[in-house]
Formats: structure tokens, C-alpha cells, sequence
């Protein structure tokens, strides 16, 4: 029944959503080697059949808003394998991906793609994908060997029951949105390449292609974060942007790894975090690693003009750590599990000291220099016999588990001994390769400038006030091995905690020194770094005009294994930072329960503990 015939009618209909997975199957911590619980898709599809559970049949839609791939041990294992496995010989094709193969089971009916879909290359992603049951959408991203990958957009049908008593067709237009970012940050693995778009101005053509094809109502799944309210070319956090194009009637975010709708998300132009809106336009953002199934209830009017959205209710609900594992899934990852739980255990080395991260945002950490000195290792490995071996090199490291949004469970805490291939992993986590560029000393005092971005604004003589920005990730507080520095807190950041700059003139970086003596402007040195800064991951507009010395296509995670094989780890916390000194001045920051354990490793600084803080965290008190 289309539209024109009688009166108003309503309906409604039930958009569930899931996004940042990263492959996470099971409630299991590999690193840690136990159990995690409120993790992984089987837990989070029990929760999203009882959703659509309550719906009439047809009117629920379930889609993933990507990086749902890859992400983790479980993912790089797997990735791993999968490009060896040899198809199968009655079916002529590879076995079906285990992530690819829980979605089937849960019966997805669009996902987009994320920018970690690609950090195997596009063979790997073409095979993973090639038994998917759900089409895999990105309307901004096109290989350039012009091969397929992605359709751009997609049209789901559906019967809804309506306020009249009978049933009614409505035809939903899906598109998939990705940060173009990623052909930088995976120019490497992608051999041909890819041609982006910029993510606004895809919606703004696909959208009215939807519609003209057919479409009732257009939902964007957008993996990209909020971001700011004004448009710029190539933004990578764009939803609130799209979520003002006019067509567009609702849609998911992700990305960040953050959740919408929340009452701890601040009030700002066209963001409202407690109706779940961006724009007036319902909108989403679930969590990650399948913490949350995010739930858009719209009901709908039919009229002349066709159907549109009357009142709309968005929430998110959290998986309880208690539930049980949807059979379906379970059974489809049981063999993924197993394989990777015994690989993990694999024996790679040895340390004489304890491996650990609860203090790394504010004071020396092993864990970093361990990264630090494999990095340094390689790099003066493939710098044999060129020109660029007599500059001093530089190692950028930075914390990749320090609680924030992954939970007070996500630190490093390796006890000494023994490291199995877990624990080695648990060190670097993602799968970036080694670049090395030619910088200058003010490049160098640039980027920390952007580091150092993570601390909020201290107020000299006041005691109890907070040390971080919560909105800074962890991952983007580079520490720079082989340089020294102190922090001056009391005076403004240069950027914002997505990099964006507040003031250029902006300074925390005091005595910056190398070697003894202090860094001019002018100086030269190299910088080992990853793939993911050399494409401006994160915000660091210091890599701009740098020269790319190299850029290898070992993994971090293999040159890290590689250099346990060859040392036993005795490491001692170098302290290349400090605060500059603020008399009567305090702040206070969260650490993991496991924290108090190891405060001696932090005896550089002033840390007292206070007592709990945030659900699961430990607070703790610096003096300046």
C-alpha cells in the first residue's frame, strides 16, 4: 500500500545497532588470558534477539556501523590465517570468516565498512568478506583497481503493521560513511590504493540517490565520530555535519568508541545527549567491542507527501555482564577461540621486572621504553649504510591501555617472568608499521605541543582539581624516547582533544633538551613513528612537510616480538618528562584497581592515593 490512499497512518519501526566489534566474538580477554565479561558479539546478540524480539516480525532492522573486522589479537590471528587457508576443495572458496560467519548467524541486514577493515590490505578484506550475508556498504571509498568491494548504498524492504489494521510497505535507504583517512593510514597494505571522498559530500549525493530510487527513509551509518558543527574538506569525525543534510533522516555513529546518547555528553550546537539527536535527526553510538546495542524506536506517519518520522526514542542499552552467550554465535566462534587461546600462549621471551601501564599518562613508563627500544633497534637495522644513519633517532611511543573509555581492566600488567605471546602483544596492540621522517627540533616541540594536549588547564594554588581531559585518547599522548622536557600545566593547550588548534601560540613545553644539551629550532633528527601518525592520525599536523625517510611493512606487534627474542627485559622507567613545578598545586586522575600495587614505579612524582573514582577506578592525587 503506498502512499495517497486515505488518511494519516502510523507505524513503527525498530533500527537496532551495533559498532566498533573489532572482532570481538566471545567475552574473553586474550591479552589477560580470562574472561571479560559485557564483551563480544555472542553476549550482545542474546540482548539484540530479545529487542527484536519485541517488534512484529519485519519491523527491526539490525545493522553494524563497522570496524567489525578486524582490531585486535583474535582479528590479527585470524587475518593471519586466513590468507594462508587454502579453499576449500569441494566448494572451491576459502571458509568463511568467523565474524562473518556470527553475523550471518544473527541475521545483520546491512554493515558499513570501517577504516580497521583495511588494516590487512583489500585481498584479505575481499576474502573475509566474500560469505557475508548482509550487504557491506561505503558510499565514499572506491579501490583503485577497480575491483568490488562495497556498494555504496543499500535498499531494505519491509512490512510494518499499521494504526489502520493492515500492513504496509516501507523500503529503507541505507548508506555507509568512512573516514577517508584511511587510504593514509593503510597506503601500505593497499597496494593499488583508494579513491576517497570526502565524507559530506558522498552523503550529499547519495542521499537524494536513495530517495529517488525508492527510499522511504535514509539512514547513514556513520563510522565517524561526532565532531564539530562546521564543515571542513576531509574531516574524519564529520556525523554532525551529515546529520544536517536534508534527506537524511537518521543515523548511527561510531568511531570513537564512545557512547550516544549519555548525560555525561556535554550540550552543544545541535547536539542534544539526552534525547539522542544531532540536528532534531535521531542518532546512535553504541560503545564498542559490543558493550552496548544501540536502539532507535521511530514511529512513523504516512500522509500525502509519503512516510516520515512523528516521534522517535533513542537509547542504548548496556549487555549485562551476566548474560549468557547466544548459542548461535558461540558455536561459530567456538573453533576461532580455541585456536587462538592456544596460540597465545606461545612462550616469546623473558622479564626480570614487572610490565605495567596505570601511571604511563603521568609519569615514566617500562612498557613504553620496551616499544621504544625495539623501534630504535629496527630502525638502525634499515638505516645501515644510508646517509640518514649519522642524525640522532627519536622514538614516538604512546600508551595504547590507560583505562579511559576501554574500562578500568584496560592496562598492561604483566608480572615478571615468563612473557607468553599474549603478554607480548598486550604491548602494542594494533597493527601499524614502522615509518621513520627527517625532522627539525621545532617539529619536534610541535608535537609534543600536541601530546601534551591531554592535560587540562591548572589553576596554581588549588589542590584537587582534574589532571586530564576526558576526551583525549590515550593513544594520542606521544611520549618522544631520547628527548627530555617538563610540562608547564598552567598555561593553555594548543589543541583541542581531536587536534583541532585553539591558539598557535599556545606553549607547555619547557627545556627541551637532547642529549644534555637544549633542542633548537634547527636541529635534525629522525623520528620513529607508525603508519597511523605518518597519514595525521590523531591530530598531528607536526608530521606536515616532514621528510619520509622509510616506511617498513613489518608490523610494530612483530618488531616488538622480535626484539623479546633477542634481550631478557630489565627496564627501568626513564623519566624524559616532568611537571614544572607549581607550589601548593594538585590534581587528581583515575588509575586501575591494580594500580596501587605499583605506585613505587611511579616515585618520580608526588602520588598519594584518595580513594575510589569512577565506577572500577582507583583515584589518586599528584602534587606539582
Amino acid at each position: 500500500m503506498r502512499p495517497g490512499t486515505g488518511g494519516p497512518v502510523t507505524a513503527r519501526l525498530r533500527l537496532l545497532a551495533t559498532t566498533d566489534l573489532h572482532a570481538h566474538l566471545l567475552p574473553y580477554d586474550y591479552y589477560a588470558d580470562r574472561p571479560r565479561p559485557a564483551t563480544g558479539l555472542a553476549q550482545a546478540a542474546r540482548l539484540i534477539r530479545q529487542l527484536r524480539a519485541e517488534m512484529p516480525e519485519g519491523a527491526c532492522l539490525l545493522l553494524d556501523n563497522g570496524d567489525f573486522l578486524t582490531g585486535g589479537l583474535l582479528s590479527d590471528l585470524l587475518a593471519a590465517r586466513f590468507k594462508v587457508l587454502a579453499p576449500d576443495a569441494a566448494e572451491g572458496r576459502r571458509p568463511a570468516h568467523p565474524m562473518v560467519m556470527a553475523m550471518n548467524v544473527l541475521g545483520y541486514d546491512a554493515a558499513a565498512l570501517g577504516n580497521h577493515e583495511f588494516d590487512h590490505g583489500l585481498a584479505f578484506l575481499r576474502a573475509a568478506l566474500a560469505e557475508a550475508g548482509f550487504p557491506v556498504l561505503s558510499a565514499n571509498l572506491k579501490p583503485a583497481d577497480g575491483l568490488p568491494l562495497a556498494q555504496p548504498s543499500t535498499l531494505i524492504a519491509r512490512r510494518v503493521p499499521g494504526s489502520d489494521g493492515t500492513w504496509h510497505d516501507i523500503t529503507v535507504g541505507v548508506l555507509g560513511l568512512t573516514p577517508p583517512q584511511v587510504a593514509a593510514w593503510n597506503a601500505l597494505v593497499m597496494g593499488g590504493g583508494m579513491a576517497t571522498r570526502d565524507i559530506l559530500d558522498a552523503a550529499r549525493d547519495e542521499i537524494p540517490r536513495l530517495r529517488a530510487a525508492g527510499a522511504d527513509l535514509v539512514v547513514a551509518l556513520c563510522h565517524s565520530g561526532i565532531g564539530c558543527a562546521i564543515p571542513e574538506p576531509g574531516m574524519e569525525n564529520a556525523a554532525l555535519p551529515v546529520a544536517a543534510l536534508p534527506g537524511l533522516d537518521a543515523l548511527v555513529v561510531g568511531h570513537t568508541h564512545r557512547t550516544f546518547p549519555d548525560r555525561g555528553w556535554p550540550r552543544s550546537e545541535g547536539v542534544d545527549p539526552i534525547a539522542g539527536t544531532l540536528h532534531g535527526r535521531p542518532a546512535v553510538q553504541p560503545g564498542f567491542f559490543g558493550s552496548h546495542v544501540g536502539v532507535m524506536d521511530l514511529d512513523l506517519t504516512r500522509d500525502a507527501d509519503g512516510w516520515r518520522i512523528g516521534r522517535h526514542a533513542v537509547r542504548l542499552v548496556p549487555v549485562p555482564p551476566e548474560t549468557p552467550p547466544d548459542d548461535g554465535v558461540a558455536a561459530s566462534s567456538a573453533e576461532a577461540h580455541r585456536i587462538l587461546h592456544a596460540f597465545a600462549q606461545w612462550p616469546v621471551g623473558a622479564s626480570e621486572v614487572p610490565l605495567q601501564s596505570y601511571f604511563s599518562l603521568v609519569a615514566a613508563d617500562a612498557t613504553l621504553d620496551v616499544v621504544a627500544d625495539a623501534k630504535r633497534s629496527e630502525a638502525r637495522r634499515l638505516l645501515r649504510g644510508r646517509p640518514e644513519a649519522d642524525l640522532p633517532i627519536l622514538c614516538a611511543v604512546a600508551p595504547f591501555k590507560s583505562g579511559g573509555r576501554g574500562g578500568p581492566t584496560n592496562y598492561i600488567d604483566i608480572p615478571a617472568g615468563p612473557l607468553a605471546l599474549r603478554q607480548a602483544a598486550d604491548l602494542y596492540i594494533h597493527p601499524n608499521t614502522l615509518c621513520l621522517i627527517e625532522v627539525t627540533g621545532a617539529q619536534v616541540r610541535d608535537w609534543l605541543e600536541r601530546s601534551l594536549s591531554q592535560f587540562s588547564t591548572l589553576r596554581p594554588g588549588v589542590m584537587d582539581q582534574p589532571l586530564l581531559d576526558p576526551a583525549f585518547p590515550s593513544y594520542n599522548f606521544d611520549v618522544i624516547d631520547g628527548a627530555s622536557w617538563a610540562v608547564d600545566a598552567s598555561q593553555p593547550p594548543r589543541t583541542d582533544a581531536e587536534g583541532r588548534i585553539l591558539d598557535r601560540s599556545a606553549s607547555r613545553v619547557r627545556d627541551l633538551r637532547h642529549d644534555g644539551r637544549p633542542v633548537a629550532d634547527s636541529d635534525r633528527f629522525l623520528l620513529a613513528t607508525n603508519s597511523y601518525r605518518l597519514g595525521a592520525g590523531g591530530g598531528f599536523g607536526a608530521v606536515e612537510g616532514a621528510r619520509v625517510v622509510l616506511r617498513s611493512a613489518i608490523l610494530m606487534r612483530d618488531i616488538v616480538l622480535a626484539h623479546l627474542r633477542t634481550v631478557s627485559l630489565a627496564p627501568q622507567p626513564r623519566p624524559r618528562w616532568r611537571f614544572a613545578p607549581l607550589p601548593g598545586t594538585a590534581a587528581w586522575f583515575d588509575s586501575g584497581p591494580g594500580a596501587a600495587r605499583h605506585i613505587e614505579a611511579a616515585q618520580d612524582r608526588a602520588i598519594e592515593p584518595i580513594g575510589p573514582g569512577e565506577p572500577g577506578f582507583h583515584r589518586y592525587r599528584l602534587h606539582l
